[in-house]
């Protein structure tokens, strides 16, 4: 019988800690009434008293909890014997290998869901017969029904400017989990990084003659998923797309497009310029 055995039985720990907790909570409990204080205070326990009070307290609970859980493996012991011997023995083989914690209560909750119908002892809801299926749309025919926003922010800004929407999507076409990153970025190099907060992959009429968007891929992406990405992106949004992989870590990519964003944001308007990647329509194919 597969069973989780109860902690052995401690000895209550007398500390200062506890102590002083006590002295407080006497201080409060005047507090509170202070016209009685007196009367409260005399039928207050001392310190050392408390402390032996419980000692008591805790070696008792200790084996009423024994004793429940001892009932409790009695109650679950009677109910499994009560049916026959191979029903029994199928079951035992069950609780064996179910997920179930190894206490009392969850063997008489796999009785009575055996009783009940809802577990058949020959064929469990467990065990390895069923296999997951990934959520794949290896045939999409929109940017919304392959990818799943799951998060957004705003990276940039500074005094004089406002920084741009980063939004993060994740969706699998078939080789593996891919998760998208699209960030509007500029696209002329000599345009001053004055931004709205509200360029986005989708929906925004503000800025689309000066910038683009890029979205970088994380996953096994092929190359034909690839090109499916770019197309499905571009087809929602007007400005020019460009699809990348990602290359090297996520942590050090994520760096240096800060930096590169935080030094055009220092610079004046009339002399600032955007380090970043060329758009896809002067020099940079999507």
């Amino acid at each position: 019988m597969r069973f989780k055995p109860w902690p052995r039985p401690t000895a209550f720990e007398d500390t200062a800690r506890k102590r002083a907790a006590y002295r407080h909570k006497q201080v409060r409990e005047q507090a509170a009434l202070p016209l009685f204080a007196p009367v409260i205070a005399e039928r207050q326990l001392g310190v050392d008293e408390e402390m032996v009070r419980r000692t008591g307290q805790w070696e008792r609970q200790q084996a009423e909890n024994r004793r429940q859980r001892a009932a409790g493996w009695r109650r679950a012991r009677e109910r499994l014997f009560a049916h026959p011997t191979g029903e029994r023995l199928a079951i035992r083989a069950l609780w064996r290998a179910c997920p179930y914690p190894a206490d009392p209560s969850y063997l008489g909750t796999l009785l009575h869901e055996i009783a009940t119908g809802r577990i058949d002892p020959a064929h469990p809801p467990w065990g390895g017969r069923h296999t997951l299926t990934p959520r794949t749309t290896p045939k999409p025919a929109s940017f919304t029904e392959a990818f799943r926003q799951i998060g957004r922010r705003t990276v940039g800004g500074g005094p004089k400017t406002t920084g741009a929407d980063e939004r993060l999507f994740c969706g699998n076409l078939g080789s593996g989990i891919l998760f998208l990153t699209s960030r509007v970025r500029l696209c002329e190099p000599n345009e001053s990084f004055y931004t709205s907060s509200n360029h986005r992959l989708r929906d925004s009429h503000v800025g689309r003659g000066g910038h683009w968007v890029d979205i970088v891929v994380r996953g096994t992406c092929s190359d034909a998923e690839l090109i499916l990405i770019r197309r499905l992106a571009q087809r929602e949004d007007t400005r020019p797309v460009r699809v990348r992989r990602s290359l090297g870590s996520a942590r050090e990519s994520e760096r240096e497009c800060l930096r590169g964003e935080d030094r055009a944001a220092s610079r004046e308007p009339d002399h600032a310029t955007d380090r970043t990647a060329p758009c896809p329509n002067h020099s940079a194919s999507p």
